[in-house]
């Protein structure tokens, strides 16, 4: 969730560009920009980001285990050494 204290004119930071970063960099949290009052963009450290695209991909992760187990349990699916001989054959080598 983005803090109501955390919405800003863009003006205000074109002003004071370096106060924006340390304080993006000290709070970690991200900041709305606004023109006109209206929200345009957000903007963040690159630490905090970085953060944010490693949960985005866990989150990923989690679902995609979740789905395969669901099929799982409604029987959809094949066995491993099917599906590894399969790949086998179709890659030109052995399991052998």
């Amino acid at each position: 969730m983005i803090d109501l204290n955390d919405i800003r004119p863009v003006t205000d930071f074109n002003r004071d560009t370096k106060a924006y970063i340390k304080r993006l960099k000290k709070t970690g949290r991200p900041e709305v920009l606004t023109v006109n009052g209206q929200a345009e963009v957000v903007v963040q450290s690159a630490k905090a980001y970085q953060k944010l695209l490693e949960a985005a991909g866990l989150a990923d992760s989690l679902a995609a285990i979740r789905q395969g187990t669901k099929e799982i349990h409604e029987g959809k699916g094949r066995p491993m050494r099917e599906f590894l001989e399969e790949l086998a054959n179709q890659h030109g080598f052995s399991l052998k």
